[in-house]
């Protein structure tokens, strides 16, 4: 029985038969999405979020290794691993080099497959209470954001605080008052909101709080 919140996995693999089999077999725990070229395969990795891409490595005109490294190349983190008929640890080197997280070899074992998957959904889903902002992750507990790059900024309370309201109801656009009764002192103006929301920009990135005039300001996505 499939779960509706199962994990999305993009499956890149040009083999007829196989691409289909190997679909078959992960729909009980993912939601599968099947690309049969490199290039549908990047395309759908750059403008889709997926939870974990399996890559073939062999792929025509443009291979697996191509497709990693133009991923990664955009900034796309999300966990790779990488099918290869190629057992020449040097071509394993080539694709863990090239970006990928893990390779599993031809033919390959099913239950090794799935244990494999398991493992890198498990290494990178998102810590309890953390908050995705575009390509950063709101740690509001440490009162930091981190990039998909590794970098750390850290924020006063307020910033973290005002940082995670926004983002805790990202199709709303709140009010200064809003902000102001739920985050600030009574005694605090308005303009205290413009001046936290100047400054988490400076800290993070222009497009993290979107200003959305005559209302207030709205969460954006911080991946300037």
């Amino acid at each position: 029985m499939t779960s509706p919140d199962r994990p999305a996995l993009l499956l890149v693999e040009d083999d007829p038969v196989l691409g289909p089999l190997i679909a078959e077999l992960l729909e009980p725990d993912y939601r599968v999405r099947l690309a049969a070229t490199g290039q549908d395969g990047l395309h759908l990795g750059l403008t889709e979020p997926w939870d974990v891409l399996v890559i073939d490595r062999g792929l025509p005109v443009m291979d697996g290794i191509a497709v990693i490294t133009a991923l990664r190349s955009k900034g796309i983190a999300t966990p790779i691993l990488i099918l290869t008929a190629l057992g020449d640890p040097d071509e394993k080197v080539r694709g863990l080099d090239a970006g990928a997280n893990d390779y599993v070899t031809k033919p390959f074992d099913a239950g090794e497959l799935a244990a494999r998957l398991r493992a890198l959904t498990r290494s990178y889903s998102r810590p309890a209470g953390h908050v995705s902002i575009g390509d950063w992750e709101l740690d509001p507990a440490s009162r930091s954001v981190r990039s998909m790059y590794g970098a750390v900024v850290s924020l006063t309370a307020k910033e973290a605080e005002l940082l995670a309201a926004l983002a805790a109801d990202p199709l709303r656009v709140f009010t200064r008052d809003e902000l102001l009764a739920r985050l600030f002192d009574p005694t605090d103006q308005p303009g205290v909101i413009d001046t936290y929301v100047h400054h988490l920009r400076r800290k993070i990135a222009r497009t993290v709080i979107r200003t959305v005039h005559g209302v207030g300001y709205q969460i954006g996505e911080a991946n300037d």
